[in-house]
């Protein structure tokens, strides 16, 4: 729809006044549960959603944090704010797992004399709200079936969010509350090729992963180890397109994380593309099923007509659309940037 109004502005079948009157498509509602700091895809689709905001594809109704850091909601509210959204709540994981610093602590903790190199609002993450309790006011508040949940970590905030109980947001337990709110879920998580290992963000908390494949209500379509490794981010975009601005927060931490050049796999990316993009034909799905976490925190798909789950399945002909998708939205500009 947002093409079709462009293009006929453009060939003059259309007025602006004609625009004003055709329907769009209003933005997908997202929350966003990322364990940012342990891999710097988290910070690349982080990027990418404010780009899909900007484009009204999109409303990022939250970010919580599953890693267990200080530093992490710190830097995601310098990153919300370098992107022009400094309202978007956050929250926290509480006693969760991964405290280990990461590349969020040394962008967030630089100086440029007495002042912090970037702007925030927040000073640590035990100032935010508990990820949980703020998951369960935000859906409570939402239109019934409209929001969208990714996650791109372990599965400990959503593991609680299923196992709470009514509170002040909401007399409906987690798994109703859910099931009334959330339209569909979106997981970077788990590995599907023939011979399976464990994946990272099951392994990290897989008591959490298997109480979210056996109680999560709704729909879930996961992108699994191998889609990330079939598109990667290249060095040469943080060389190159981040360059507007002196100080960039995204560029900052991709060379923090490891010794420069490199190219990292686009695992939290692909989950972020099919959150916002669910029906431009990026990825296709295998057949339904379901998903069990083993002893070993091995991710098995078993088909089944009734199934919920669903793994992206990425053809050969779709790894450069989806890259150069990847690359455009997370290396956009935020709306009025002006250089710093």
């Amino acid at each position: 729809m947002r093409y079709a109004i462009v293009i006929l502005l453009i060939i003059g079948l259309a007025s602006p006044g004609a625009c004003a009157q055709m329907q769009i498509e209003p933005p997908i509602k997202i929350i966003f549960d990322t364990d940012i700091g342990d891999d710097i895809d988290d910070a690349l689709a982080l990027a990418m959603l404010h780009a899909l905001a900007d484009r009204s594809e999109v409303e990022i109704l939250a970010v919580t944090v599953c890693k267990d850091n200080p530093w992490c909601a710190v830097y995601v509210d310098i990153v919300n704010r370098f992107y022009g959204r400094p309202d978007i709540p956050i929250g926290v994981v509480k006693g969760g797992k991964r405290p280990q610093d990461g590349y969020t602590t040394v962008v967030a903790s630089r100086k440029i004399g007495n002042e912090y190199a970037y702007a925030r609002g927040l000073q640590s993450g035990e100032n935010a709200p508990d990820a949980v309790d703020l998951i369960r006011s935000i859906l409570a508040r939402q239109a019934d079936s409209s929001v969208v949940m990714v996650s791109v970590g372990s599965k400990t905030n959503i593991a609680r969010l299923l196992q709470s109980k009514p509170d002040k947001n909401s007399s409906a337990n987690g798994i109703d509350l859910v099931k009334s709110k959330v339209k569909n879920y979106v997981m970077m998580a788990g590995d599907f090729r023939a011979k399976a290992a464990a994946e990272y963000n099951i392994k990290i908390d897989a008591d959490a992963a298997r109480i979210v494949f056996e109680d999560w209500p709704t729909s879930i379509a996961i992108s699994g180890f191998d889609i990330g490794k079939m598109v990667y981010y290249p060095a040469e975009s943080i060389e190159q397109d981040f360059g507007y601005v002196k100080n960039h927060p995204i560029a900052e931490a991709y060379h923090a994380y490891a010794k420069m050049p490199y190219d990292r796999p686009a695992w939290d990316l692909t989950a972020v593309l099919y959150a916002a993009r669910p029906e431009r034909g990026y990825f296709k799905l295998s057949q339904p099923g379901y998903v069990k976490v083993d002893d070993k925190a091995v991710t098995h798909f078993t088909a089944a007509q009734d199934g919920r789950h669903r793994y992206f399945i990425l053809p050969d002909d779709k790894r450069e659309a989806v890259r150069e998708a990847c690359i455009w939205l997370a290396s956009s500009p935020p709306r009025n940037c002006s250089t710093q």
